[in-house]
């Protein structure tokens, strides 16, 4: 059942970006009822900046309540205290902090790597790169790839460093140590959730920021969509973790859209 309120917040949003997939779903698993906005990927920034007065250069952004809240995990926090139902912080104080500190980890030593890698890789594979761009850009543009596909190779390279072979090498190995740590924490538990019985922000954060790895079918992207040989070969050597297979099952129980 959806939530019902007097002005629905306002969610800024990149289509693609693993860390919007992440307030997404906390939204979507809320069931709070929410607009979406998705400029050109680029022109977000000054939007970003405006709207937070200089404190957020990048979205997710969201308006609530006559306030405008920047960054995933205080966006998280200001729905958990909106809507607290159904929530993802733990009722116990102990598996809370555990929650929040998960969070935490992945969005600093996992985020990152794995927003660079598939970059670099698509950068290498230009007719490819402008086929996922065209999925991520609004209306009419996505119909003129070549053009879009150059805009993102720039974007790419200028924002992040993504045409970096050194950097993308440092993105490999802190891709693979955000899975021996989420192995690691599986091992802990029972197999299902990070954090107690049910699923919380912990969970949330690690399977979304996972995805444009793992790549599950349940994700922002067309499962149909092409992907970088060399980024399938890199996802071909971890399909058989724990951790991946608990990403893609995370996606199929609890990402209901």
């Amino acid at each position: 059942m959806s939530v019902q309120t007097d002005q629905q917040p306002i969610l800024w949003q990149i289509e693609v970006s693993h860390f919007s997939e992440k307030v997404r779903w906390a939204l979507e698993y809320k069931g709070v009822d929410h607009v979406r906005r998705t400029p050109l990927p680029g022109m977000h920034i000054p939007i970003a900046l405006a709207m937070t007065r200089g404190a957020q250069p990048t979205f997710p952004v969201i308006q609530l309540d006559g306030r405008t809240i920047g960054d995933s995990t205080a966006i998280i926090a200001a729905l958990e205290a909106r809507y607290p139902e159904p929530p993802l912080y733990p009722s116990d104080a102990e598996e809370r902090a555990r929650a929040l500190e998960l969070e935490d980890y992945f969005d600093e030593q996992l985020g990152p790597h794995a927003r660079l890698l598939p970059f670099y890789e698509l950068i290498q594979e230009p007719e490819l790169f402008a086929e996922v761009a065209a999925e991520a850009v609004p209306g009419p543009l996505g119909k003129v790839k070549p053009v879009v596909g150059a805009y993102a190779r720039a974007y790419t390279s200028l924002r992040w460093g993504a045409n970096s072979s050194e950097d993308a090498e440092r993105a490999r190995a802190g891709i693979a140590a955000a899975m021996d740590r989420l192995d690691a924490e599986l091992e802990r538990g029972d197999g299902e959730f990070l954090v107690g019985d049910r699923l919380s922000v912990a969970d949330v954060t690690a399977a979304s920021l996972f995805y444009p790895v793992v790549s599950p079918a349940e994700g922002p992207l067309s499962p149909d969509l092409p992907s970088p040989p060399a980024l399938d070969r890199f996802r071909e050597s971890l399909k058989d973790r724990r951790g991946f297979r608990w990403v893609e099952d995370t996606f199929r129980r609890y990402r209901h859209r």
